[in-house]
């Protein structure tokens, strides 16, 4: 939930430029008075079948067909327009909407309006910054135990990891090639390799490039990478100690049983990714069992006590009526 973020998804499909542009699947079509990258991101999921859309011929939980899914895949306005017309049939809606933004009138509403809502949310429900490191940044010696200052001194020195995850969340906001395991459904059924950042920029060298992950409560984010392939954060970790190696040596048998089946190891595809691996990770790296566990006991000092629970951020009820599970 952090405004600073200027690129959004692993393969930064949704960015926004220096000048305030951004670069977004939609194009043209994306609507005026954004407030943000994070609010730009908000514009997308709704228009994904697999993610929020749904099919045609799908029925709500009022068996009523579902209009959402009318609209073609590149007619994310209509889809959007859809969208608002759904949220302001709800009275509820309208007066909070007419609260947030007491200068539009509810027929000028679009569902920027929402994503901006949306955005804003995130940043005061998810910014975490008072974890034990944040306490230690600033002043509180204590706040971390020596093991765990060891491994940031790891982490930052000999094993580098702050070459790509650095500055205030963690991240360099980039793109790098890392090996990952390909496990998962892929981008779409037809496509069952998922390019990171050379599927928007359709380069040959952005292949299986992917954003440097924040690592603010990463102890609470797994599966970890960018397709869940590594169960448990050590083995994530220790992916880096030599990932042309562990990427040859995967054993899906760590996914869950669905999923173990989803592992592209055939040659070819194997190949393809080691090709990809970034220079600043090709080199095996030697740590001790010890070093790796003081990373880790650093890694989880970067986890804010507050986000150990977010129940707050649920609410009781919505005004849609419909009902609020965990």
């Amino acid at each position: 939930g952090y405004a600073e973020f200027s690129r959004m998804f692993w393969d930064g499909r949704v960015s926004q430029a220096s000048n305030g542009d951004f670069h977004t699947p939609a194009g043209v079509q994306l609507p005026a008075g954004l407030s943000g990258p994070l609010a730009a991101q908000a514009m997308f999921p709704v228009t994904t079948r697999l993610e929020m859309r749904g099919q045609v011929g799908d029925l709500d939980r009022f068996g009523v067909p579902n209009e959402l899914a009318q609209p073609g895949d590149e007619e994310r306005p209509a889809i959007w327009a859809a969208l608002m017309n759904r949220i302001l049939a709800i009275p509820e809606y309208v007066s909070l909407f007419q609260t947030a933004y007491p200068a539009v009138a509810p027929a000028e509403l679009g569902f920027q309006h929402a994503a901006n809502a949306i955005a804003a949310f995130e940043v005061a429900a998810f910014t975490s910054v008072n974890s034990p490191f944040d306490r230690y940044v600033r002043g509180d010696d204590g706040a971390l135990a020596e093991p765990e200052k060891r491994g940031a001194i790891l982490f930052f020195g000999k094993a580098a990891c702050g070459s790509c995850h650095l500055g205030p969340h963690l991240t360099d906001q980039l793109f790098h090639g890392i090996g990952v395991p390909q496990v998962g459904p892929g981008m779409s059924p037809d496509e069952p390799e998922d390019r990171g950042l050379a599927r928007v920029t359709a380069s040959q060298t952005d292949q299986f490039r992917f954003r440097t992950p924040p690592l603010r409560n990463v102890e609470l984010t797994g599966p970890w990478m960018h397709d869940g392939a590594y169960t448990t954060l050590e083995a994530a970790v220790l992916h880096y100690l030599d990932t042309d190696s562990a990427l040859r040596s995967y054993d899906a048998s760590q996914l869950r049983e669905d999923l173990r089946a989803s592992h592209l190891s055939d040659a070819a595809a194997v190949e393809a990714l080691a090709a990809s691996i970034d220079p600043l990770v090709q080199a095996p790296l030697t740590l001790s069992t010890g070093e790796v566990a003081d990373i880790l006991l650093f890694l989880r000092s970067l986890t804010d006590p507050g986000a150990l629970d977010l129940g707050t951020t649920i609410p009781a009820s919505v005004p849609s009526g419909l009902p609020v599970g965990d």
